[in-house]
């Protein structure tokens, strides 16, 4: 039996660099567009909070936040 076949691809789980993000936002025609984030597979939005300098476990990361 393949242990894998449960697991996420590779594309889920590495997430994207700001530089990365900001060029796939730039391909959207209408630049006014909200951006929110879902958590749940596209069930649920929430409106990006804030942007700001997190740590996560030693490694800088930008977190988005949701303040809801």
């Amino acid at each position: 039996m393949n242990d894998k076949v449960n697991e996420n691809p590779e594309w889920v789980t590495r997430g994207k660099t700001i530089k990365q993000l900001i060029k796939e936002l730039q391909t959207f025609e209408n630049q006014d567009l909200e951006v929110k984030v879902s958590t749940d597979g596209g069930e649920t939005f929430k409106c990006i909070s804030l942007v700001g300098k997190h740590n996560d476990n030693g490694t800088p990361i930008c977190g988005l936040e949701n303040c809801e």
